[in-house]
């Protein structure tokens, strides 16, 4: 059986994201699926200063280690301005102090949704950019626009949103 890690780049206690990631990530038959809480990880905001200090952190270290024992990463990003969310990049910037190759080269599923027609783009395109210099296999992406519309009750309500996410996720089980 294959382990597929589910994050949702959030910190919210009702992230979209991580319902999508989890949604995402139950397609893939025969798989065990473990959902990430960025909520679980408490790690103080990264810098120099506080890594020289104190070190890393040793729930940065257990998240590095679940990352390390996944067989494909589904991982959907909360768009901030723009950006990454806080409590994503914090998580982001923790462990690649760990290893360089946060992704750990493990077949990825990139995704974004957001509540607005656009559905996370501008953030999933900064990732798909950053990500592969960052041990990011990215097999595949996917943006869901206006979730609140287009999902419900644990299932895409577009049919033409569920065949892409099928296809995509079709693609992620051929690279696991």
């Amino acid at each position: 059986m294959k382990k597929i890690v589910a994050l949702g780049g959030s910190n919210s206690k009702n992230s979209i994201n991580k319902t999508l990631a989890s949604y995402a990530a139950s397609l893939v038959e025969n798989s065990e699926v473990e959902v990430i809480d960025l909520n679980d990880y408490r790690l103080p905001l990264y810098g120099i200063d506080e890594e020289t200090e104190n070190g890393i952190p040793e729930d940065a270290r257990k998240l590095d280690a679940l990352l390390s024992s996944a067989d494909g990463l589904v991982i959907s990003l909360a768009e901030h301005n723009g950006s990454y969310s806080v409590a994503f990049k914090n998580v982001f910037d923790w462990l690649s102090r760990i290893d360089k190759e946060v992704w750990k080269q493990k077949p990825m599923l990139l995704m974004a949704t957001s509540p607005g027609g656009r559905g996370g783009v501008t953030v999933l395109q900064a990732a798909k950019m950053s990500f592969p210099y960052l041990g990011g296999n990215i097999i595949a992406d996917f943006s869901l626009p206006s979730f609140h519309k287009n999902f419900s009750e644990n299932a895409l309500l577009d049919e033409a949103l569920k065949s892409d996410l099928d296809g995509k996720i079709d693609l992620l089980k051929e690279a696991i």
